[in-house]
C-alpha cells in the first residue's frame, strides 16, 4: 500500500506574486501582491505581550510566516531581475525558507520602431525595457511539482506579455504607470506615507489587477482564467488544487500514470452538467471538445464515444484527458447491471451535510443514507433491477449511481481471477500449520464458487467489443477439431506450469473437452490476478457469458477475488 503523499492545502499556496524589470533605469520592483504582509505582521508583532512563558514565542511565528516581506524593494529587485543570459529559463533562488521561482524573458524589440523617427503615434516611444519577470515565492519545502507548475504559469505570463509588447508595447506603458505612481507616493508627506505604493498601483494599472487574481486563483480554486491586456486570454491549472477525493489531494504524478494508462474499455464521465461545462469553453476552443462533451455518457465507453462523435480514438483519448486534468471529468468502467459498486471509505455519510441536502434536492423523495446503506457491502446494480418496475425507476437508479460516483461517494470493484492449485500431498504436510484462510474483501467470500453466477449474461453479452486485440492478447488456435497442431500449442501454452499444476488442471473433468483446455492455457497468462474480467474480454474479444462459464468449469483451480482497477482507483481512493 502507498503512503499518502502529505496533504497539499495551503502547501500549494504562493506566498507572493512579484513583477520586476531591468533596463536602463536599473533594476527595478514594478508590483508585489500581497503588499500588507509586512505591514500586518510588525502590528501583530507589536501587539503580542512578550512572554517567556508563551506557547509559541515571537520568533516562531515570525520563522513560519514572513515569508517575503521580510526583503525590501530594492533587495528583491536587485536578486530577481537576472542578467541576459539567463533570460529563457526556468529561475530559481533559494533564500532560508522562501524559494523564488520565475521564467526571466529578454524583450526583443522591432528594429524598425528603435530607428524610426517618423512615426505620428504619441504612444511609440524608445523602450528602456531590457527584460522581466513574474516570479512566484513559494515555500522553501514545496514540492517539486508545485514547483514545476508554479514555473509553467510564469512562463505562460512571460510569453503572453512578450507579445503584447510587441504589439503595442503593452508592458512598457504598464510599467511606466507603475513608476510613476511609486515616485508620486514617495514625494508625499510623512503622514500620508502610511499606504504602499501598491495599494495605489491595483485599482489603476490593468498588469497589477491581473497579477493579483492570478495570485487569488491559486490560493483558493486553482483555476488561472485571465485576459491580458483586455486581448489574450491565459488559461492555468494547478492540478494540486482540483484533484481530491474526500479530504486528501491527489498526487498529479498519479494523474499522469492513470492517464497514460486509460484503454478503450473505459469511459468517461463530466462532474458538471452539460450546459456548465459549455459555458465555461472560450470562445476558440476546438469543436472536437464540444462534441465530446454532448457527446459522452456514462453508459458509453471511450470506443464506442469515438464513433458517435466521428472522431479517432487517440484523439479522444487527448480530449479526455484534458478534461480529467482541468477536473472536469474523471475514468471510469461504463455502467452496466454487472458491475459491482461498495460503498467509499472516505464517503461523508453524516446525516445534516451538504451532500445530503444535494441529493434530495435532484431526487425528490429519496434519502442519501438510505441508498448508501445499500452499498455497504459489495453489490451489484442487477440486484436492483425489478422485471415489474417501470422504466422510470430503472432510470432514476442509474442517475443516483451516476450522482454519487460523480461526488465520490461509490467505488467500484472488478472481478480478478487467480490460478490456485491446491499444494501436493507432500506440501501439504510441511505446510499443515499455515492453512490460508479464504480471502474476503468487503465480507464476501471470493474463493466460493458462486460468487461466479453474479450479474445478468445477457445485458453483458451486448457489450462485447470488436478492437483488434492489444499487445498481450494470445495466439490463437487452429478453430474445429483436435488436429495435431493444437494439442502442440496447447502443450506449449502449458509448458509455463509446473508439473504438478499440469496434472491437476488435466484431472479436471472440463479438462477431458479440447475446446475448454485450449481456451483455457490460451487465457492462462490473465489468470494471475492482474487483469479484470473486463479486460480479458476486450483483450480477447469475448463474451462475459463464455469467460464465467470457463472460470465456473475450472473453478477447483480458479479463485476470483474482487477489488478496484488499479488504473481509475486513483479516481475514487488514492492510497489504495
Amino acid at each position: 500500500m502507498q503512503q499518502p503523499p502529505p496533504s497539499w492545502g495551503e502547501d500549494t499556496n504562493p506566498i507572493s506574486v512579484i513583477l520586476v524589470s531591468s533596463g536602463s533605469r536599473g533594476n527595478k520592483l514594478l508590483f508585489r501582491f500581497p503588499f500588507q504582509l509586512q505591514q500586518e505582521q510588525q502590528g501583530a508583532q507589536s501587539s503580542k505581550p512578550s512572554s517567556p512563558y508563551a506557547l509559541h514565542s515571537t520568533v516562531e511565528n515570525v520563522e513560519d510566516h514572513d515569508g517575503d516581506s521580510r526583503f525590501s524593494d530594492v533587495i528583491l529587485a536587485t536578486i530577481l531581475a537576472t542578467k541576459s543570459e539567463m533570460c529563457g529559463k526556468k529561475f530559481e533562488l533559494k533564500i532560508d525558507n522562501v524559494r523564488f521561482v520565475g521564467h526571466p524573458t529578454l524583450l526583443q524589440h522591432p528594429l524598425g520602431l528603435q530607428v524610426s523617427k517618423l512615426d505620428p503615434s504619441p504612444k511609440r516611444e524608445m523602450p528602456t525595457m531590457i527584460l522581466f519577470n513574474v516570479v512566484f515565492a513559494l515555500r522553501a519545502n514545496a514540492d517539486p511539482s508545485v514547483i514545476s507548475c508554479m514555473h509553467n504559469l510564469s512562463r505562460r505570463i512571460a510569453i503572453v506579455l512578450q507579445h503584447e509588447e510587441q504589439r503595442c508595447q503593452y508592458l512598457t506603458r504598464e510599467a511606466k504607470l507603475m513608476l510613476a505612481i511609486q515616485d508620486e507616493v514617495s514625494t508625499m508627506s510623512e503622514s500620508d506615507d502610511s499606504q504602499s505604493p501598491f495599494h495605489h498601483i491595483l485599482p489603476k494599472c490593468k498588469l497589477a489587477s491581473d497579477l493579483k487574481q492570478a495570485f487569488d486563483s491559486l490560493c483558493t480554486t486553482g483555476v488561472v482564467h485571465l485576459h491580458i491586456n483586455n486581448w489574450l486570454e491565459l488559461s492555468f491549472c494547478l492540478p494540486h488544487k482540483i484533484h481530491r477525493v474526500g479530504p486528501d489531494y491527489i498526487p498529479p504524478d498519479a494523474i499522469e500514470q492513470s492517464l497514460k494508462a486509460i484503454r478503450p474499455y473505459h469511459a468517461l464521465l463530466l462532474l458538471d452538467d452539460e450546459k456548465s461545462l459549455l459555458g465555461q469553453l472560450p470562445v476558440d476552443c476546438s469543436p472536437a471538445l464540444v462534441r465530446i462533451i454532448k457527446t459522452t455518457s456514462a453508459m458509453k465507453n471511450l470506443q464506442q464515444l469515438a464513433q458517435d462523435a466521428d472522431l479517432a480514438l487517440l484523439q479522444v483519448f487527448q480530449l479526455a484527458a484534458h478534461l480529467v486534468y482541468w477536473g472536469k471529468a474523471i475514468v471510469i468502467y461504463p455502467l452496466c447491471e454487472n458491475n459491482f459498486y461498495m460503498l467509499s471509505p472516505d464517503a461523508n455519510v453524516c446525516i445534516y451535510s451538504s451532500l445530503a441536502e444535494h441529493f434530495s434536492q435532484h431526487f425528490p423523495g429519496n434519502d442519501l443514507l438510505n441508498v448508501l446503506s445499500k452499498f455497504s457491502l459489495p453489490t451489484s446494480l442487477s440486484q436492483f433491477k425489478n422485471p415489474l418496475a417501470p422504466p422510470v425507476q430503472e432510470a432514476q437508479l442509474v442517475q443516483m449511481v451516476i450522482w454519487m460516483l460523480q461526488h465520490r461517494l461509490l467505488i467500484q470493484l472488478h472481478t480478478y481471477v487467480c490460478l490456485m492449485v491446491p499444494p501436493s500431498e507432500v506440501d501439504a504436510e510441511g505446510r499443515e500449520e499455515d492453512k490460508l484462510l479464504p480471502a474476503r474483501v468487503g465480507g464476501r467470500s471470493l474463493s466460493a464458487p458462486n460468487a461466479l453466477s453474479f450479474g445478468s449474461p445477457t445485458s453483458s453479452d451486448d457489450m462485447t467489443l470488436t478492437s483488434p486485440s492489444m499487445d498481450n492478447s494470445s495466439a490463437e488456435l487452429v478453430p474445429g477439431g483436435d488436429s495435431p497442431l493444437n494439442k502442440r500449442m496447447t502443450e506449449n501454452l502449458l509448458a509455463s506450469l509446473s508439473d504438478h499444476e499440469r496434472k491437476m488442471i488435466q484431472n479436471i473433468p472440463a479438462a477431458q473437452n479440447p475446446e475448454d483446455l485450449r481456451m483455457l492455457a490460451r487465457l492462462l497468462h490473465y489468470f494471475r490476478g492482474r487483469h479484470h474480467l473486463e479486460e480479458i474480454m476486450y483483450n480477447e474479444n469475448m463474451r462475459r457469458s463464455v469467460l464465467l462459464m470457463l472460470i465456473d468449469k475450472f473453478r477447483s483451480v480458479l479463485v476470483v477475488r474482487n477489488h478496484e482497477d488499479p488504473i481509475i482507483s486513483v479516481f475514487q481512493s488514492p492510497f489504495v
